[in-house]
């Protein structure tokens, strides 16, 4: 096209010419991806905040059934894990950093390139992550945790979790699902001979 521009992008430490159009596309990815993580970190604590108004002792109810006797909102101080797992354990501290180190190492592989989903997978996860990680900073070693789902019929109780663990959850298992059971070739085609794009 004689209008179409080319654009200086940085990928894998070299500078790789690419069309206009294909640059901003590669960067509203990345926006939305900015988009899912301030949406599910800001979700998150504006639900914490709710549920610490309106259900915490001394003042609060503690307990509010949504579809009783399935689903219920109930107050509860979790200091280990997602899923109330890892209490009080030093190996926590050890797979959060070691988390958000390997999420952090993936992203930047994939940062101003790769498909649409990824960016979205990925900003799951690290909201997930974030929403949790401020929380515990704010309350001091401790996140707050208030959905409750069970069957009775069945004698089945599924562990307290928040907003952050169940995008945390859902994210890591869609990564998996891309990672393993998706062919990369989509994938591979955006970490590999990319300078052919241009032409």
């Amino acid at each position: 096209m004689q209008n179409e521009k080319s654009f200086m992008l940085w990928k894998d430490g070299e500078a790789t010419t690419v069309t206009t159009a294909r640059a901003k596309s590669v960067w509203r990815y990345d926006v939305c991806a900015l988009f899912v993580i301030i949406t599910v970190t800001s979700l998150d604590l504006w639900t914490k905040s709710l549920v610490v108004a309106h259900l915490s002792p001394p003042n609060g109810s503690n307990k509010v059934s949504l579809i009783p006797p399935y689903l219920v909102l109930e107050y509860r101080q979790n200091s280990g894990a997602a899923f109330s797992s890892l209490q009080n354990s030093f190996v926590l501290v050890i797979l959060i950093l070691a988390a958000l180190l390997v999420v952090g190492y993936i992203y930047f592989r994939i940062l101003n390139k790769g498909p649409l989903y990824y960016k979205i997978v990925f900003g799951l996860v690290i909201g997930g992550a974030l929403g949790n990680v401020i929380d515990r900073i704010h309350n001091g070693g401790y996140v707050v945790d208030f959905i409750f789902f069970r069957i009775p019929q069945l004698h089945f109780k599924f562990a307290v979790f928040n907003i952050a663990d169940a995008s945390l959850s859902i994210g890591i298992i869609l990564v998996f699902i891309l990672l393993f059971f998706v062919r990369p070739a989509h994938y591979a085609k955006y970490l590999k001979n990319r300078p052919n794009e241009s032409a």
